[in-house]
């Protein structure tokens, strides 16, 4: 057992990005600013859309991507079950109902044919999840909103460098949302992002995030002269700051290098546990790529002899951390409750649900982490 505990997700922060932090904290431009601007531009063009916007988190930005589609009382909308409960929450705040529509299992993302089956006339928009860092099969959900005249919001929580079909999935559909909370492959601590190449919707959600006011406030007091804002729309608080976006701009220019040390980890997991009681991570299609955020496993509970829990537990004490992605929401007691769901409603995020652990996967890992991790579900699973 290792003497100290490994923390699941703890981000790798370095010197210069602690440097800029320091250098915002010093130019008195500590709200949303400049380097807010400069990250937005970075982040536009690392996915290639027209239009980004930066915010307080992942959830603000699919709660605003609910509003400025036209969502809310009395629309449905269609996402999976398998989610952190922001997705789903967003499209409540927005008035709307979240239906779920179950996985695949071996992916874990939500079935283009599951989710055919629960359109009505009142479903507006479909919100992919790519869980993990893997792509959803955007030609068929892409598609079924052609058909049905639905749009498409991603939530690309996971899948900063996720493509699908050589094609960033933050290109794809009508919005994307991006979370770069402290576990993510992009950490802010706090903070998300938009993208989108409509420019209507990127317009009204600058406006938006910033109380409905139509000018930043950095522009407002700027050199060119002092400008007074106009109040167009009851928005939310919802900017992102320029201490966050002075992690972002460096973060960002290293997320390919950490990209390949996630890679040798994830590589290193499959070879060194490919003969235990447990699923690794389904293979990653050809022209597709996997962002590697969460190495999420499956246990065999017959042959461990042991419910999830458990497993967990003993990984605890062994002092490894790690994580649960996720229990399928239809089974916590808001969702069920209200929407009437019950257990059998998705058996394959059930499925999912009773056997998960994602184990830890993050660029701050040391070799000598990595094999602690692999000792310690040998020793628990063995």
């Amino acid at each position: 057992m290792r003497d100290k505990f490994l923390v699941f997700g703890s981000p790798l922060i370095e010197k210069d990005e602690i440097k800029e932090v320091d250098a915002a904290l010093r130019s008195g431009w500590i709200g949303t600013g400049p380097k807010v601007a400069k990250f937005e531009q970075m982040f536009r063009e690392y996915i290639g859309s027209q239009y980004s916007i930066a915010l307080s988190s992942c959830t603000a930005a699919l709660h605003l991507s609910m509003i400025v589609a036209g969502i809310g009382h009395g629309d449905e909308v269609i996402t999976t079950p398998l989610t952190f409960c922001a997705t789903a929450n967003a499209i409540i705040h927005a008035g709307a109902k979240p239906v779920f529509a179950d996985v695949v299992r071996d992916t874990m993302n939500i079935d283009p044919n599951e989710i055919e089956k629960k359109i009505t006339t009142k479903t507006k928009a479909i919100i992919p999840v790519h869980f993990a860092g893997r792509p959803c099969n955007m030609q068929a959900i892409l598609e079924l909103a052609k058909k049905y005249r639905l749009k498409v919001i991603s939530d690309c929580a996971h899948a900063i460098e996720t493509e699908y079909q050589n094609q960033k999935v933050g290109q794809l559909g009508d919005i994307a949302t991006f979370s770069f909370y402290v576990t993510k492959n992009l950490v802010t601590g706090e903070g998300g992002m938009i993208t989108t190449d409509n420019r209507e919707y990127a317009d009204k959600i600058k406006m938006y995030a910033l109380h409905g006011m139509d000018k930043d406030a950095w522009k407002r007091y700027s050199d060119e002269g002092f400008k007074h804002y106009k109040v167009i729309f009851p928005g939310f608080k919802y900017n992102m700051t320029d201490l966050q976006a002075a992690l972002g701009i460096h973060q960002l220019q290293k997320l390919e290098r950490r990209y390949k040390r996630r890679q040798a980890i994830w590589d290193t997991y499959n070879y060194k546990l490919k003969d235990l009681p447990l699923q690794s991570p389904a293979p990653i299609q050809k022209n597709n790529r996997h962002a590697l955020h969460l190495y999420t496993v499956l246990l065999d509970l017959q042959a461990v002899g042991a419910d999830r829990d458990s497993v967990l537990n003993a990984l605890i004490r062994e002092n490894i951390g790690t994580g649960i992605h996720y229990i399928a929401l239809h089974l916590h007691p808001y969702y069920r409750n209200t929407y009437h769901y019950k257990y059998g409603d998705f058996p394959n995020a059930e499925y999912i649900s009773e056997r998960t652990i994602s184990l830890p996967l993050s660029a701050k890992l040391t070799d000598k982490d990595v094999e602690d991790v692999i000792s310690a579900v040998k020793t628990v699973l063995l």
